[in-house]
C-alpha cells in the first residue's frame, strides 16, 4: 500500500514537472541592431544570422514585394495549429510554437534589401531539442514556398 502511494506521488510530481516545461520567453527576444538575438551554445536553437554552422539555417527567400512576402509568411503561420502569434510589426514577427509539453520561441525579421526573411527558433527549456526547431522551420519553409506557388 505504501509503495503504491509513493508511486502515485512520484508520478504526480513528475507530471506536474512536465506540465511546467513551457517556461517563460527570454526578455531579450526581438531585433537588436538590425538582427535577431544570437543562439546560446546549446543545440536547441537555430538561426539564419548565426556564424555557428551547426545552428545555422538558411533564411526564407522570396521574390517580388517584400510586404506581400511577409504577409504570406504571417498567413502561413496563422494556418498552423502549433503556432500562436505573440508580436507583430511590419518587419518582425514573434510566435510561440507548441508541442505536447514544450514551447519554443520563433522569430522572423524581414530583410527587404536582401529579399529574405531572417529566422530564429529556440527551445525555452532543456539542452537538446532533438532537431525539432530545425525540422519545424524546414516544414514552415516548404509551406511558405508552396503558398507562393499556389498564388501564381
Amino acid at each position: 500500500m505504501i509503495k503504491e502511494i509513493r508511486r502515485s506521488i512520484a508520478m504526480t510530481v513528475g507530471l506536474l514537472g512536465l506540465l511546467g516545461c513551457s517556461g517563460t520567453a527570454p526578455a531579450n527576444l526581438g531585433v537588436h541592431n538590425g538582427m535577431l538575438m544570437g543562439c546560446p551554445a546549446s543545440p536547441n536553437c537555430i538561426a539564419s544570422q548565426t556564424e555557428n554552422q551547426q545552428q545555422r539555417i538558411a533564411p526564407l527567400s522570396f521574390t517580388g514585394d517584400p510586404t506581400a512576402a511577409f504577409s504570406r509568411l504571417q498567413q502561413t503561420l496563422a494556418g498552423r495549429k502549433d503556432t500562436t502569434l505573440i508580436e507583430s510589426t511590419p518587419e518582425y514577427l514573434r510566435v510561440e510554437f507548441r508541442t505536447t509539453l514544450f514551447v519554443d520561441d520563433g522569430e522572423f525579421l524581414l530583410d527587404r534589401e536582401h529579399q529574405v526573411i531572417q529566422v530564429r527558433s529556440a527551445s525555452r527549456l532543456g539542452y537538446s531539442d532533438l532537431g525539432k526547431n530545425r525540422a519545424r522551420m524546414e516544414e514552415l519553409r516548404r509551406q511558405f514556398e508552396l503558398s507562393h506557388k499556389n498564388r501564381l
